[in-house]
């Protein structure tokens, strides 16, 4: 089976991104990142696929109008490389319809909660440590899931739980979960990459 064409989608420092570049480079998964976009010019995530040859792209929101053509801008640098399935490693834009469209089953995103809990419009990085510690629950986790016209609505693949401690605040439940994170997103883009995942409605079928 020929490797698959990634593409990766970030607005931060790229750590995901990096458990990603280390499964490639470890033959974990069977495909190339080819191009990391970001909507943040500084965003350390550039740096990182910088150092390790990969292309780059830097998409600025405020050059376009409106939310569709700034999406279709991304779609353009992704369809020049022909990527065949796309990733968000910590992307905090929201996709348009014809981005999901084109992509369809094949855009993957990780979500620092076990959705359907702590998700949704307004739930993303520390905000959701943060509420969830505010909630007063004991498990919280990350989940890897398909990306539809919803907001955190797609497909689960992969979820994985962790235990709250009472010690713990926002920046020491972050790391607890970016650890699992690293884990769940190289497993799954790793399976989708061998062709062991198939999408049934909502329900994914992960095979042998």
């Amino acid at each position: 089976m020929s490797s698959v064409r990634i593409g990766v989608l970030i607005s931060g420092s790229g750590t995901n991104l990096q458990a990603l570049i280390d499964g490639v480079d470890a033959g974990e998964i069977n495909g190339e990142i080819c191009v990391v976009i970001s909507d943040k010019e500084h965003a350390y995530g550039l740096v990182r696929a910088k150092k390790n040859g990969i292309d780059t792209a830097f998409v600025n929101r405020k050059d376009f109008l409106n939310d569709i053509d700034f999406n279709r801008k991304i779609l353009e640098e992704l369809k020049k490389r022909d990527i065949e399935l796309v990733v968000l490693a910590g992307y905090l834009k929201i996709l348009s319809s014809e981005f999901i469209n084109e992509y369809k089953n094949r855009i993957i995103n990780i979500h620092p909660s076990l959705i359907p809990s702590f998700c949704g419009k307004g739930y993303y990085g520390e905000k959701v440590h943060r509420a969830v510690l505010e909630y007063g629950v004991k498990v919280t986790g990350a989940t890897v899931h398909f990306v539809d016209e919803g907001a955190d609505t797609g497909p689960i693949i992969f979820q994985k739980s962790v235990r709250i401690s009472e010690e713990d605040d926002v920046e020491s439940l972050r790391n607890k979960v970016l650890k699992v994170e690293h884990v769940l997103l190289t497993e799954a883009v790793s399976l989708y990459c061998s062709g062991k995942i198939n999408v049934n409605d909502r329900k994914v079928i992960v095979g042998e």
